[in-house]
């Protein structure tokens, strides 16, 4: 049975057999994993044995575990790493026929990485559907991430207006886990009273850990010297590439939509909106639209593609390169810098 990541604590109701957790988001997968560890803790299961299908993996070991009396509780969890979401011909047979011994003592939690469809449709991944809850944690965009966001705020017990929920919603969609730590920051600096955007923005300014929006604004506004401190700054402190460029990669996109809708004549009131710009942010965009041409901007997403596969499939925090992006937000530097590649 299929059920949204936030949907799952209306369905935790008494214990599944098991539970597929995959996706690609880390928090999503992980808040899932504590919710369901939590309930089955409260349902007295105490025990957590963790397997990993890994380089000499047997499967023997997950028929023995589940075969087996435990030596502590007489409820046990059975936690199952996927790391390819690929269980073979061996593993598809195995998960199979546990599912066809059913133990009310046992829990099995499968985990891994976003399921192509075809891999939902194949035989072990039905099997174990049909026994337990299938968990699709994607991180949501758009309204569904507005979704998400609001029903964090509940959750915290927080009364932040309109303008606010909207910036919130430009700083962080694409990133729950920001999003989250940023709520509970909340949570301790204004935990009864309403929050304006401008409350906002004063939290963020006093604290170092936000200083990569103030990199982003003073791009947007051309004010490169500022732009070249705050980044070193950045640097100093040890910030994380992965959160930097996030930042970055997203203003650029935004830049390319609002630039492509402007060209073909929609309002920019009307873009405001659907991007959910706050009001103060407006003209930080409307200077860089007028500063930067189309061109200068699928310049910058080339660039910013070619950082993004050296850090996700290398691992490499190319600084430089980060450099390199962000004097691009100046249409002077094209001339000089566009033709450099990002080795």
């Amino acid at each position: 049975m299929r059920v949204y990541p936030d949907q799952l604590i209306r369905h935790l109701d008494k214990p599944k057999q098991c539970y597929l957790v995959f996706g690609n988001d880390p928090y999503l997968v992980d808040t899932a994993k504590q919710q369901i560890l939590g309930f089955a803790k409260q349902q007295g299961f105490e025990e957590r044995v963790q397997l990993e299908q890994e380089t000499g993996f047997s499967w023997d070991e997950l028929i023995q575990e589940w075969q087996s009396m435990s030596l502590f509780a007489s409820r046990r969890i059975i936690e199952l790493s996927l790391p390819q979401a690929k269980p073979g011909a061996e593993g598809s047979k195995v998960l199979q026929a546990l599912m066809q011994s059913p133990n009310p003592d046992l829990i099995l939690i499968v985990h891994g990485p976003k399921l192509a469809q075809e891999q939902t449709k194949s035989k072990w991944f039905k099997c174990l559907d049909s026994q337990g809850i299938y968990l699709p944690c994607a991180t949501p965009e758009g309204q569904q991430f507005q979704r998400w966001l609001d029903a964090r705020i509940q959750h915290f017990k927080l009364t932040i207006d309109t303008d606010a929920k909207a910036l919130l919603n430009s700083l962080y969609e694409g990133n729950l886990l920001a999003a989250d730590q940023a709520l509970q920051l909340l949570c301790l600096l204004n935990p009864s009273s309403s929050i304006n955007s401008q409350q906002l923005s004063q939290y963020f300014e006093d604290q170092s850990r936000f200083s990569v929006f103030q990199l982003t604004d003073a791009l947007l506004l051309n004010q490169q010297d500022k732009a070249m401190h705050i980044l070193r700054q950045l640097q100093a402190e040890g910030t994380a590439v992965a959160i930097l460029f996030w930042s970055l990669l997203k203003e650029i996109s935004l830049l390319f939509e609002l630039k492509v809708a402007t060209a073909q004549g929609d309002a920019q009131s009307n873009l405001w909106q659907k991007h959910r710009i706050w009001d103060k942010r407006k003209s930080l965009y409307q200077a860089a639209l007028l500063r930067l041409e189309h061109n200068h901007i699928e310049t910058m997403l080339a660039f910013a593609s070619t950082l993004e596969l050296k850090l996700k499939q290398q691992g490499i925090e190319d600084w430089i390169g980060i450099s390199h992006l962000c004097l691009l937000f100046d249409p002077n530097a094209h001339s000089h810098l566009a033709h450099i590649e990002a080795d």
